[in-house]
């Protein structure tokens, strides 16, 4: 396990590609315009989709994960994405564990507190990050997904199983639920602005909207989402102190994302920094990470 390691992609000038971004100049296949952003209220759960419950054991902390059937829920077989009509929500990813065990040890080791932070969970599908921050005391979980299907069928039935059973009543958090793309779905967050924010102003501007924690998992698998996902990001991030909390495959082989080149994207721009929280080797040939980006 690696922790604390500063980011930095290239080691010397020769190492960098000569196009600057021009790796994130996708070939991906034209995608059909989005779905329409809109919240999904937690009267809004499904009762047509069976919803199965089964608990999740991750190094002394139990959390409960739903179970739906994908063709069930989007008329679709149980594929893991169809890019541009369902991004993979009703599975859950390696990746959303890694995080929540990163955020607990997190705590644990006095780098991360929940207890009155406005927190947002990108591409949520199960929420189980966000659920964990819910228990750790946050004032406000905001869960986000690109399938409204998903929040209703899922990711609402799944935050009120765990909060229901582990939840206590004095430190209930305000949970709110919002479906859409990331290049729009700024124009409905609470607190995210219309604009990413001035990087040059004063950091005492608009920051009363803004969530000071972001969490996300598996989220950077699609080359051609990252640049919206990242405007996001600035639009939704608390300056200076906002974190975000990332948690992916250092490379989606066959699809072309991963945290490296998500990355390169920060160090090009200049403005983030970030930090590996921890590494995961399961023997495979590809490595898990959890990255933390903050502010310079």
């Amino acid at each position: 396990m690696a922790t604390n390691t500063s980011f930095q992609l290239f080691s010397s000038s020769k190492d960098k590609p000569s196009l600057g971004l021009g790796f994130l100049e996708s070939s991906e296949p034209q995608l059909p315009p989005p779905p329409p952003s809109v919240e999904v209220l937690s009267s809004e759960v499904s009762s047509s989709v069976k919803y199965t419950v089964e608990p999740v054991y991750l190094d002394g902390l139990t959390l409960l994960k739903g179970r739906v059937s994908t063709k069930e829920v989007l008329g679709l077989p149980n594929s893991d994405l169809v890019p541009g009509i369902y991004e993979g929500g009703l599975k859950l990813w390696e990746g959303s564990l890694d995080l929540v065990k990163a955020l607990r040890s997190e705590i644990q080791n006095g780098c991360l507190s929940f207890e009155g932070k406005r927190v947002l969970e990108l591409g949520c599908g199960h929420g189980l990050p966000g659920i964990f921050a819910c228990l750790e005391s946050a004032a406000e979980v905001h869960f986000q997904d690109f399938n409204a299907e998903v929040l209703r069928c899922l990711t609402i039935p799944n935050v009120n199983a765990n909060l229901l059973e582990k939840a206590k009543p004095e430190t209930v958090s305000e949970v709110r639920f919002f479906a859409g793309d990331w290049g729009e779905i700024h124009q409905l967050l609470p607190l995210a602005r219309e604009s990413e924010i001035n990087l040059t102003s004063s950091s005492e501007h608009g920051q009363a909207s803004a969530y000071d924690v972001i969490l996300m998992a598996e989220t950077i698998y699609s080359i051609s989402a990252q640049r919206n996902l990242y405007g996001l990001i600035k639009k939704c991030m608390n300056q200076p102190n906002g974190v975000v909390y990332l948690a992916g495959k250092k490379h989606y082989f066959g699809v072309g994302g991963g945290t490296r080149q998500f990355l390169s994207m920060l160090e090009k721009e200049g403005v983030m920094a970030a930090t590996l929280v921890t590494e995961v080797a399961d023997g495979s040939s590809n490595v898990r990470e959890v990255w933390k980006l903050s502010y310079k």
